[in-house]
């Protein structure tokens, strides 16, 4: 099935802190949407204007700072829907001007082009991640070589575990895999690509798996690409 909308990879930067956000546009009405906006738009701006395009929704899938901190100026320039799990908005008491918070399962439709919500705590505890068709914005639930951190406020890494492998039974191996981070492999990988590099993804037992996540010498957590 062709795909619904263009999508385009936005690489951000702040000082050594590098974030991925995602620009989809539906080929149809060309609504936009974007997943975790942050520390630049203008690229996005850019590629908004050059096709034509409105921003009708922003996709948060936490609410770290680092993945939200464009919200409030995308309101002002475009006045978009902003989508957050209501696990999230209440728990960490998020709030901007045009906030929905959504359910696990629900699904956002832009134009023709349908996303499914993915509740996956673990990071924190009501991190989204969202499928659109064979795409996963996983935001900082699963990276293409590990997983989010699992031992700040709200995060635990038994959920951890089983949103890893709830995702295994539910996402396709073809689709491809879009984190906020890099350590070294870029965004896009198949899942396919994960079962085979992504040691999490191997873990079968909890207890080895929160043992592993939660050690105390998990040197260069910071070390984005």
């Amino acid at each position: 099935m062709e795909a619904t909308y263009d999508l385009f990879t936005l690489k951000t930067q702040c000082m050594t802190f590098f974030n991925y956000a995602y620009l989809g546009i539906d080929k149809t009405s060309r609504k936009a949407f974007v997943v975790d906006p942050s520390w630049d738009v203008s690229q996005m701006i850019r590629i908004l204007e050059s096709h034509d395009a409105s921003l009708e929704a922003v996709l948060l899938t936490h609410s770290h700072f680092d993945h939200t901190n464009m919200v409030k100026k995308l309101e002002r320039l475009y006045r978009p829907t902003v989508y957050i799990s209501k696990t999230e908005a209440d728990y960490y008491k998020y709030r901007c001007n045009r906030l929905r918070t959504v359910e696990d399962m629900d699904r956002i439709h832009i134009g023709d082009s349908a996303i499914t919500c993915l509740v996956t705590p673990g990071h924190t505890p009501g991190s989204v991640c969202y499928w659109g068709e064979d795409h996963l914005f996983s935001g900082d639930t699963v990276f293409i070589e590990g997983c989010g951190l699992c031992d700040s406020d709200g995060g635990s890494a038994e959920d951890m575990f089983y949103s890893i492998h709830r995702l295994i039974r539910l996402i396709p191996p073809s689709a491809q895999v879009f984190p906020g981070h890099s350590f070294g492999d870029p965004p896009g990988k198949e899942m396919s690509y994960l079962y085979k590099k992504n040691l999490y993804f191997q873990i079968d037992d909890i207890n080895h798996f929160v043992k592993y996540r939660n050690r105390k010498n998990n040197a260069r957590v910071f070390d984005f690409k």
